[in-house]
């Protein structure tokens, strides 16, 4: 049984050897490994802070950027309205001035007929005129061979002139 229970010096010796490690260890290693604890634990809280922070600027960036990107479409839907209506306007305006053109043109073109139609007109007329004196001539000179049938002309023509 000796064994198993220990003597009285033997405690002492004990007790006062675990103290004495103990006191070496509180100075020695606890006091560092406590500090490297408390650093640590301060590094990983920063970290962590740091993080959360970049978290936070991260979605504030996000957020931003989907700002400016529907800024950026707003902007070129509005680009596009405008390139559109301002090729609608040009448009408008090219096919004014075509029509303009085409009337202009088209007037011309048919008061020049006209010309040449009245200059055609004119050109027929004469012919006419002068083929009817012609004719007219020819047979006044073979009616009028004598004098009776002069006379009577001469009547019927006065009666025309009365009457009108």
């Amino acid at each position: 049984m000796e064994l198993v229970t220990p003597g009285i010096g033997l405690v002492f010796w004990t007790v006062l050897t675990f103290l004495i490690v103990l006191g070496i260890l509180s100075q020695v290693a606890w006091k560092p490994i406590t500090q490297a604890l408390r650093d640590r634990e301060e590094s990983i809280s920063t970290a962590l802070a740091a993080a959360e922070k970049a978290k936070n600027d991260l979605l504030l960036l996000q957020s931003s950027n989907e700002k400016a990107l529907q800024e950026a479409r707003v902007e070129r839907e509005k680009m596009m309205r405008d390139a559109k209506t301002t090729a609608d306007k040009i448009i408008a305006e090219a096919t004014e001035k075509a029509n303009a053109e085409k009337n202009r043109i088209v007037a011309e073109a048919q008061e020049a007929i006209r010309t040449e139609k009245n200059l055609a007109l004119a050109e027929v007329k004469k012919q006419v005129a002068d083929l009817s004196l012609e004719i007219a001539e020819k047979v006044m000179r073979k009616q009028l061979a004598d004098k009776s049938t002069q006379m009577e002309l001469v009547k019927s023509y006065l009666n025309d002139v009365k009457v009108n």
